[in-house]
């Protein structure tokens, strides 16, 4: 009887991480030189946003964008489980999964080479809540961005 509670322990929490990762949004990408606006819920910051709650100012370069690009892609490269997914001209998804339960973020980059500068959003897949982890997530690039 023991075992089979044990069984059914571990295979419900396998269950459960599996699930923590939720599936790839459909709303991501650059639509008319535009990333998604972010929910209603406070599990997302965007560069684009006007309101206090999601508004994050973007990132801003000199110079070549291939040379900015080649930086944010170490720069996100560096993060224990974070995967980059897409790599395009002037644009970055990413994926970062929390350590506990695998529960995935996605943080989008677009580079606006006329203005100089690049675009972020970052949002959780699942819930309502993140804590400020996107926030500081973003807060972090943007130090490591700025270092040198």
């Amino acid at each position: 009887m023991r075992s089979k509670l044990h069984a059914g322990f571990i295979v419900g929490v396998c269950f459960l991480l599996i699930c923590c990762s939720g599936t790839k949004p459909t709303t991501l990408g650059v639509k008319q030189g535009k990333l998604s606006p972010c929910p209603d819920s406070p599990n997302c910051v965007s560069s684009t946003s006007r309101d206090s709650r999601h508004a994050m100012e973007p990132l801003g370069y000199t110079g070549d964008m291939q040379a900015a690009k080649q930086k944010l892609v170490d720069i996100v490269s560096s993060f224990k489980r974070a995967r980059i997914m897409v790599d395009e001209q002037d644009y970055i998804h990413a994926e970062f999964a929390s350590a506990l339960f695998k529960f995935v973020d996605d943080v989008e980059f677009y580079f606006d080479d006329e203005h100089k500068v690049i675009h972020f959003r970052s949002a959780a897949r699942l819930g309502k809540y993140d804590f400020g982890v996107n926030r500081k997530r973003m807060d972090k690039i943007r130090q490591r961005f700025y270092k040198d």
